[in-house]
């Protein structure tokens, strides 16, 4: 059979993998949507998945009420190009998005890494947006975008009918700064603003359906908090072992309290049952900058001023490394959804996610038969939504060729193996995550078979997307090579 021929009925497979009858239940409910994105947060940052010092009861409450997933990844290990992923159902690589708009750059390194084909979301792409508001939802998207910079590149043009959206810049002098200018009272944190915007919203449109992208920036860097609240921690007893950063776990607090206002707005207006919540983070969590700069915004630094916390913000522990990697603590995400009376009460599902199955799963759940004209990288997750069991053979991806926390590096996960590939020495590593989270023991000698067959696949996949791959620089300079420079598609 041709080559081609072999990858389709692959990726068909893969495509179809949870595909589940479209008589069931949840399959065109079409019940409100309410999809809600932490910046920078990481798996081990929420009590339910383990963490000792920081406090989340609302995030605690829907997964008691919901379903805690415990294996869902980003499609990347940073901001826009799992935002795409999000917002395409492709992979980044496909979308021709796989670093950060405008991207991370050193000129001095062993290999010049490709920019990104686009520095916005294409405008020919789909979006779940536009598929939304084709199947009759109203709406709305508030916070953070980071898939281009021009007005015609703004969620407004991407199918969101409700829009305001903020491009950074400090957590609490923002209001001028909004794509439509807002009042606040003096000292509101930013989250508890888009929580305002997203609760009008949700008020305006409670008799028809609704779709709702709330894309909070806390937790990213800058670290800038309610001061009541990092006093509270500040105060608090110390979990050994753990950085128990203040500032960052009222960061924390601030997107649990954002959830807690919503419930209480979806419960005073009777629309509990009628409305999915989905929960997740856009990549894993930060522990250091790669350039050693403070994470704490200004007026904060006094706090930690001598200390080891100015410049760590939390601990992925058990995972392997942190933001800008493709180890777990770079990919592995905090995914809840809750929907009293239609899924089942405190089930974790340890199915393997990735951020492309939100659009699919969205669309079915609105009844919508997604366009043949476009490639949806993502399954629909309504089958396990309503129990049913996981496809043991899915593959799920990653190609981040830049450096940023680690060098360039393609990963694929299948089952309980996952292979890195380094895309600088040409190395191969596989992890058997079911008994080593960590990725502490390279098994690649002793399992070459499944070394050779993972690698096979993702080598496919990369070419199915036309995946770019870093070059040989002629600048190399070793003494220089981690020096940042200015990247070249920044005016």
């Amino acid at each position: 059979m041709p080559i081609h021929l072999l990858l389709a009925c692959f990726f068909t497979l893969i495509q179809s993998a949870c595909k589940v009858d479209p008589k069931t239940s949840l399959s065109g409910a079409r019940p409100n949507i309410i999809f809600i994105l932490a910046d920078d947060m990481g798996w081990a940052d929420l009590p339910v998945y383990g963490n000792l010092f920081n406090e989340a009861p609302n995030l605690t409450r829907m997964a008691e009420e919901g379903i805690r997933f415990t294996d869902a990844y980003a499609a990347c290990p940073v901001c826009s190009p799992t935002r795409a992923s999000i917002m395409s159902g492709q992979y980044p690589a496909r979308v021709g998005i796989t670093d950060f708009i405008t991207g991370h750059w050193r000129p001095y390194e062993e290999l010049i890494v490709p920019s990104n084909r686009t520095q916005y979301l294409p405008e020919e792409i789909i979006t779940m947006g536009e598929i939304m508001k084709d199947a009759g939802y109203a709406t709305g998207y508030f916070g953070k975008w980071h898939l281009g910079f021009e007005d015609r590149h703004q969620p407004g043009n991407q199918g969101f009918e409700t829009v305001n959206v903020y491009k950074g810049g400090g957590f609490f002098s923002y209001a001028s700064r909004m794509s439509t200018p807002i009042q606040v009272e003096p000292g509101t944190p930013l989250s508890e603003a888009l929580t305002d915007l997203s609760l009008d919203f949700i008020r305006d449109h409670q008799e028809n359906p609704f779709f709702l992208y709330l894309a909070h920036y806390d937790v990213h860097v800058q670290l800038d908090a309610d001061s009541i609240l990092i006093e509270k921690y500040l105060d608090k007893e110390k979990v050994e072992g753990y950085p128990c950063n203040a500032v960052y776990a009222a960061m924390v607090e601030h997107v649990d309290n954002s959830l807690g206002r919503i419930f209480r707005e979806l419960e005073e207006l009777e629309l509990v049952e009628s409305t999915l919540v989905i929960f997740f983070s856009d990549n894993g969590g930060l522990i250091s900058r790669f350039d050693q700069i403070p994470l704490l915004a200004k007026e904060r630094q006094h706090i930690y001023e001598g200390d080891t916390l100015l410049y760590v913000a939390s601990s992925n522990a058990p995972l392997r490394a942190e933001k800008g990697t493709v180890y777990e603590g770079g990919i592995r995400e905090p995914f809840i959804a809750w929907w009293p009376g239609q899924l089942e009460a405190g089930k974790v599902n340890s199915s393997l996610i990735s951020s492309v199955d939100f659009l699919p799963t969205f669309a079915e759940l609105a009844g919508v038969v997604l366009p043949d004209e476009q490639v949806f990288d993502g399954i629909s997750l309504v089958g396990l939504l309503e129990g049913a069991e996981p496809d043991p053979d899915r593959a799920i991806f990653w190609h981040y060729p830049v450096y940023h926390h680690d060098e360039p590096a393609s990963a694929i996960r299948k089952g309980k193996w996952k292979l890195i590939h380094n895309l600088v020495n040409d190395q191969r590593y596989l992890y058997n995550l079911e008994n080593d989270i960590g990725e502490t023991t390279d098994l690649s000698q002793s399992e070459q078979e499944i070394t050779n067959e993972l690698y096979d696949i993702l080598e496919a996949w990369r070419d199915d997307c036309e995946a770019e791959f870093p070059v040989p620089n002629p600048g190399f300079i070793p003494e220089g090579r981690y020096e940042w420079g200015r990247h070249p598609d920044r005016n």
